[in-house]
């Protein structure tokens, strides 16, 4: 257990859960359901061994903490992993309750073997943690962009409608269309010429679009070329 400040919670909390699930338990001294309950959600964090941090909140002294939360009651509970929230209550809790809660913050010995498996990202291992997790989005885009370098595009394609779009799927989609190559390419002149024809040529619209993904978000070109096609086609 750690008593967390406002000026220490992005490395106690945040960072922490990428490592560990972390509980944040927000409370104040005069609030009587907040006595009940902090000795309980101690003592289930405590029976984990270090597989779930606990986070102590005075929201009184802390009001930073408190408001990045929203907190309208306490005690009030989130669980996080990965910088995010993934579950919370409000309220006082029995033990049963407050065990439940913990317990689902903690990978199983199949969630553990995925993450094992992705993390050594060979194609045999990727493979395997998608046996054992069809839909891991993250064992997905890391096979695919194998399919993709390995000249294997149409295969990287239909392994990610496994799962909803996002940037990172956009952005292998997007390189298994154009080619490992297009990304040495001179995409200036290449965006240039595609613009003549966007409006008119579905196949060149998509092209463009994918060497936008390919130039992604922080390069500056992408805005100005995202207003260029707007223009183009409108």
């Amino acid at each position: 257990m750690v008593d967390v400040t406002d000026a220490t919670f992005e490395a106690e909390v945040i960072a922490r859960s990428h490592e560990v699930p972390v509980v944040v338990d927000l409370w104040a001294t005069w609030c009587g359901p907040c006595r009940t309950l902090g000795p309980i959600i101690e003592k289930v964090v405590a029976e984990t061994d270090g597989k779930v941090v606990l986070a102590k909140v005075d929201t009184d002294a802390n009001p930073q903490v408190a408001n990045a939360f929203q907190v309208q009651s306490i005690p009030a509970v989130y669980a996080l992993k990965d910088g995010k929230v993934v579950d919370g209550f409000i309220g006082a809790q029995p033990e049963w309750a407050v065990a439940e809660f913990v317990n689902r913050l903690i990978p199983t010995a199949e969630q553990t073997e995925v993450e094992r498996l992705i993390e050594a990202g060979d194609e045999a291992s990727l493979r395997r943690a998608l046996e054992l997790e069809a839909d891991n989005a993250e064992a997905v885009v890391a096979l695919a962009e194998l399919l993709v370098v390995d000249d294997r595009s149409d295969e990287a394609l239909a392994l990610l409608e496994r799962i909803p779009p996002s940037a990172d799927t956009r952005r292998v989609a997007a390189l298994a269309r154009a080619g490992v190559d297009a990304v040495g390419d001179d995409l200036d002149a290449k965006l240039t010429a595609l613009l003549a024809t966007v409006k008119t040529d579905d196949a060149a619209r998509q092209e463009f679009v994918d060497l936008l993904e390919l130039l992604g978000p922080d390069d500056p070109r992408t805005a100005v070329y995202r207003r260029k096609l707007t223009t183009a086609l409108y």
